[in-house]
């Protein structure tokens, strides 16, 4: 038994060696034998080195993994879904808080542009940690995010969840318009000329779900208006928007949210010091 585990530990501790040798950061060679080395057969040994090639050409450390934790959950992420993003994070502690302040034991949630699931999931999750069973609708105007999103669901036992296929509020049951405690977002927020100038390796993710158009001078803001210019009418009493944006829209959402009728807003800044969520309460 020790001659074998001493084989595998030997044959692991070269390949690994061998993938940093080829350009892999030591961190992400360990990374990907922990999720594709489960032996050293041949087979394993394949799979380890057509991951590192897939890195090696720039595809993103998370898809070739095929998952990436976002707050306590562990999410499936691939190509058709954006990877998950720290700030993204904060946006759920904002949501969060602003339902705890409401004190609402049941609260509807919809989840604009869901993607992968990772706000509306988690909020979930962590709602029902805090004994509260809250219901939530996950949109998105992709099938192939919606996939994603179920099965992150499924992989999780996350059951108090719908999924429909819209664009926005397109095709949200008219039923649900005033009667929605929480509504979250991340839309794409990321102008065109901004897109050309960032790192290749955003050529991964799907170009959907990060380029909005232009709102007037507004580069990149056209989501994010509609979402804030639409959400009044399907927001229950005191029911709440947060959405992030981009770090030059800060006033702009602000502004939009008071256009709108919002009674109380506030736009928060991310750990980096720049503009990116709106809260707003009807």
């Amino acid at each position: 038994m020790r001659a074998n585990w001493l084989r595998v530990t030997d044959a692991r501790t070269a390949l690994r060696e061998e993938l940093v040798a080829q350009g892999l950061e030591p961190r992400e060679a360990r990374w990907l034998l922990e999720e594709y080395f489960l032996g050293d057969d041949p087979a394993a040994t394949s799979a380890v080195r057509g991951a590192a090639a897939r890195r090696l050409k720039g595809e993103p450390l998370q898809y070739v993994l095929g998952h990436w934790p976002f707050r306590g959950l562990d999410l499936d992420v691939d190509e058709r879904v954006l990877i998950p993003r720290p700030e993204t994070e904060e946006l759920v502690t904002l949501a969060l808080d602003e339902l705890a302040a409401r004190d609402c034991a049941t609260p509807l949630i919809v989840d604009l542009g869901c993607g992968s699931g990772a706000i509306g999931l988690s909020l979930l999750d962590e709602l029902a940690r805090r004994g509260v069973r809250a219901n939530l609708v996950a949109l998105d105007v992709s099938l192939d995010a919606l996939a994603v999103a179920r099965r992150n669901a499924l992989k999780h036992r996350l059951e108090r969840v719908s999924f429909v296929h819209s664009s926005w509020f397109d095709d949200l049951d008219r039923s649900l318009r005033g009667r929605v405690d929480l509504l979250v977002a991340n839309p794409p927020y990321v102008g065109q000329r901004e897109y050309e100038t960032l790192e290749p390796v955003l050529d991964f993710e799907p170009r959907v779900a990060l380029v909005a158009p232009d709102e007037g001078a507004i580069e990149g803001f056209a989501d994010v208006a509609h979402v804030i210019g639409a959400a009044p009418a399907w927001l229950a009493p005191r029911g709440t928007l947060v959405v992030e944006h981009g770090e030059r829209h800060g006033l702009a959402a602000l502004a939009a949210a008071r256009r709108a009728g919002f009674r109380h807003c506030r736009d928060v800044t991310d750990l980096a010091g720049k503009d990116r969520v709106l809260v707003a309460t009807t």
